[in-house]
């Protein structure tokens, strides 16, 4: 047999495998969690998400997102609100659209998307997070000779701006609902007894 040459080495995929599995293993050890391991808050473990939009003809994005990022870190979703059900309603979602340039023709080059909404958290009859808007925006360029292509173009970035606020809504509800302690089921608080008068 000849003497080893490149042939032999590891492929690169293989290696960079490897390396993002010594990695991995490395972080771990070092109490490090990806984003999408991590624990949810006890009050995330049992969700209902109630989108407000009274003349949606299907789901949206934001809505399908939130769900899928929930049911991925474990939450068990509920078709209705209930005792022990933490309800996320949300409201106000809304897409404007902005022109940002324009040629020399008069026609517009350049828009911004711009998408808000409103999200609450109830449970129990008690709120939670109290009415939170969040916004984001994002440009696109134009061009008048692609008209197809670039109404495709718009309705991805709007359904990616949706994605967004998912994201964004669970990276805050994670941050205010982790600081809240959920009482175990059947546990009764302590009821302080009164103190003997003196001399009783």
């Amino acid at each position: 047999p000849g003497e080893p040459g490149c042939g032999d080495l590891m492929p690169a995929p293989a290696v960079l495998r490897t390396a993002l599995i010594f990695l991995m293993l490395v972080m771990s050890a070092c109490g490090f969690r990806l984003m999408g391991n991590r624990q949810l808050p006890a009050l995330l473990e049992v969700v209902f998400i109630d989108l407000q939009a009274p003349y949606r003809v299907r789901e949206p994005p934001v809505e399908t997102h939130l769900r899928a990022l929930l049911q991925r870190r474990g939450a068990t979703m509920r078709q209705r609100p209930g005792p022990g059900v933490t309800a996320i309603h949300i409201q106000d979602l809304n897409t404007v659209r902005e022109v940002l340039s324009v040629g020399s023709d008069g026609k517009a080059l350049e828009f911004l998307l711009r998408t808000t909404v409103t999200y609450r958290v109830e449970r129990d009859g008690a709120v939670l997070v109290p009415n939170d808007l969040l916004q984001i925006s994002r440009d696109f360029s134009f061009n008048a000779d692609q008209v197809l292509a670039k109404d495709a173009e718009e309705a991805r970035l709007r359904a990616y701006i949706q994605t967004e606020l998912a994201e964004l809504i669970l990276i805050r509800l994670e941050a205010r609902l982790g600081r809240i302690i959920v009482p175990s089921p059947g546990v009764v608080p302590a009821v302080p007894v009164p103190a003997k008068p003196s001399g009783a």
